[in-house]
Protein backbone atom coordinates (compact mmCIF):
# COMPACT_ATOMS: atom_id res chain seq x y z
CA UNK A 1 0.00 0.00 0.00
CA UNK A 2 1.03 3.44 -0.98
CA UNK A 3 0.75 5.88 2.09
CA UNK A 4 -1.16 9.55 0.93
CA UNK A 5 1.01 12.50 0.41
CA UNK A 6 0.49 14.90 2.53
CA UNK A 7 -0.37 18.83 0.91
CA UNK A 8 2.10 21.02 1.90
CA UNK A 9 0.72 24.23 2.61
CA UNK A 10 2.54 26.99 0.40
CA UNK A 11 3.38 30.10 2.15
CA UNK A 12 1.68 33.54 1.03
CA UNK A 13 3.63 34.65 -2.04
CA UNK A 14 3.96 38.58 -0.89
CA UNK A 15 3.70 41.20 -3.86
CA UNK A 16 8.38 41.58 -3.99
CA UNK A 17 8.22 37.47 -4.21
CA UNK A 18 6.25 38.04 -7.69
CA UNK A 19 8.30 38.05 -10.33
CA UNK A 20 8.07 41.23 -12.76
CA UNK A 21 5.80 41.12 -15.66
CA UNK A 22 5.87 41.82 -19.36
CA UNK A 23 3.24 44.33 -18.41
CA UNK A 24 5.45 46.21 -15.37
CA UNK A 25 8.28 46.15 -17.72
CA UNK A 26 6.44 48.23 -20.88
CA UNK A 27 6.12 51.75 -20.51
CA UNK A 28 2.49 53.17 -21.10
CA UNK A 29 3.34 54.38 -24.31
CA UNK A 30 4.19 50.66 -25.75
CA UNK A 31 1.23 48.87 -23.67
CA UNK A 32 -1.14 51.64 -25.21
CA UNK A 33 0.24 51.21 -28.92
CA UNK A 34 0.23 47.15 -28.24
CA UNK A 35 -3.65 47.80 -27.27
CA UNK A 36 -4.72 49.62 -29.85
CA UNK A 37 -3.03 47.23 -32.46
CA UNK A 38 -5.06 44.10 -30.65
CA UNK A 39 -8.51 46.06 -31.30
CA UNK A 40 -7.68 46.79 -34.40
CA UNK A 41 -6.98 43.20 -35.92
CA UNK A 42 -9.75 42.28 -34.08
CA UNK A 43 -12.30 44.46 -35.64
CA UNK A 44 -10.45 43.37 -39.11
CA UNK A 45 -10.74 40.09 -38.43
CA UNK A 46 -14.28 40.58 -37.70
CA UNK A 47 -14.76 42.73 -41.08
CA UNK A 48 -13.33 39.71 -42.87
CA UNK A 49 -15.73 37.26 -41.45
CA UNK A 50 -18.77 39.37 -42.28
CA UNK A 51 -17.67 39.68 -45.66
CA UNK A 52 -17.05 35.97 -46.26
CA UNK A 53 -20.95 35.60 -44.61
CA UNK A 54 -22.19 38.06 -47.65
CA UNK A 55 -20.29 36.24 -50.09
CA UNK A 56 -21.66 32.94 -48.82
CA UNK A 57 -24.77 34.31 -48.59
CA UNK A 58 -24.82 35.77 -52.28
CA UNK A 59 -23.34 32.24 -53.30
CA UNK A 60 -26.75 30.54 -52.01
CA UNK A 61 -28.82 33.18 -53.56
CA UNK A 62 -27.31 32.89 -56.86
CA UNK A 63 -27.17 28.57 -56.26
CA UNK A 64 -31.17 29.01 -55.33
CA UNK A 65 -32.11 31.26 -58.56
CA UNK A 66 -30.09 28.88 -60.72
CA UNK A 67 -31.95 26.03 -59.60
CA UNK A 68 -35.46 27.64 -59.65
CA UNK A 69 -34.78 28.55 -63.48
CA UNK A 70 -33.86 24.50 -63.79
CA UNK A 71 -37.54 22.63 -65.29
CA UNK A 72 -36.09 19.19 -63.71
CA UNK A 73 -34.97 20.45 -60.19
CA UNK A 74 -38.41 22.04 -59.84
CA UNK A 75 -40.49 18.89 -61.41
CA UNK A 76 -38.04 16.55 -58.77
CA UNK A 77 -39.36 19.10 -56.18
CA UNK A 78 -42.48 19.38 -56.56
CA UNK A 79 -45.21 17.38 -54.71
CA UNK A 80 -46.68 15.05 -57.00
CA UNK A 81 -50.18 14.56 -55.70
CA UNK A 82 -51.39 16.67 -58.28
CA UNK A 83 -55.60 15.49 -57.85
CA UNK A 84 -55.85 18.26 -54.97
CA UNK A 85 -55.43 21.07 -57.50
CA UNK A 86 -58.16 19.39 -59.19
Amino acid sequence: MMAKRKAQPRPAASAQDKPATLKDLLNEETLSKLKAQATELKRVEEQRKEEERIQAEETKRAERKKLENDFEYLLNKSNMDWQKYK
